[in-house]
């Protein structure tokens, strides 16, 4: 029977958490975008999902219709948040599968 050199296991653990902690910093830096009502709304977020930018075309401002606009802020925060998410989930995913190989599709890292 084989014994894990636990060494070796703490230091790979720790090679998993720094590349880790590196991804969640990178995710800072990436960019995704939302847009509703053909791009009259634009919601620019990072793959962290905080929002950075707001964009509304002056054409869609109706005083007499603000829930109009209300409703197309909420559709394109939502897309970019969806985005981001996603994005930050393949790009946690790619680095987890370079240092834990075999990680089964689907599976989450928790905290991540």
């Amino acid at each position: 029977m084989v014994k894990p050199n636990l060494a070796a296991l703490l230091s790979q653990f720790q090679k998993v958490q720094e590349q880790i902690a590196k991804a969640q910093e990178e995710l800072a830096e990436i960019e995704v975008e939302g847009s509703a009502g053909g791009g009259m709304v634009t919601v620019y977020a990072t793959a962290k999902q905080e929002i950075k930018k707001i964009k509304i075309d002056p054409e869609v401002v109706d005083a007499e219709d603000i829930e109009m606009l209300e409703d197309l802020i909420v559709a394109a925060v939502n897309q970019a948040l969806d985005k981001a998410q996603e994005v930050a989930s393949e790009h946690l995913s790619k680095v987890a599968g370079g240092v834990l190989p075999n990680l089964p599709p689907g599976f989450k890292i928790p905290g991540l």
